[in-house]
C-alpha cells in the first residue's frame, strides 16, 4: 500500500512549483526575498516560528496564488510597533 505522500506524488508537486515559478517568473532569490520580507512583517504582529514556514506559488485558474504557511507561537498584544 502507498503512502499519502509518496515518491509519485513528491514529483509531481515539485514540478508543478515549478512550472508556476516558471509562469511567474520568478527566481529561488526572489522567493528568498519575499520569504523573508514576509516573515519580518508578520513578525511584527505575531511571535512566529522560523523553521517550518513554508511558501509556495500555486496556479488557481488563471492567477497565480501565494500560499504562506507561517507557525504562529503567540499573537502580539497592544499597538503596532513604530506606532505612536
Amino acid at each position: 500500500m502507498w503512502m499519502r505522500n509518496s515518491s509519485k506524488q513528491i514529483a509531481k508537486d515539485r514540478l508543478r512549483n515549478v512550472l508556476v515559478h516558471d509562469r511567474a517568473d520568478t527566481s529561488p532569490d526572489f522567493m528568498s526575498n519575499l520569504r523573508d520580507d514576509l516573515m519580518r512583517v508578520v513578525s511584527e504582529y505575531m511571535e512566529v516560528g522560523q523553521s517550518g514556514a513554508d511558501f509556495q506559488l500555486q496556479s488557481v485558474d488563471d492567477h497565480v496564488a501565494l500560499i504562506a504557511n507561517i507557525p504562529v507561537k503567540q499573537v502580539r498584544r497592544g499597538r503596532r510597533p513604530g506606532n505612536n
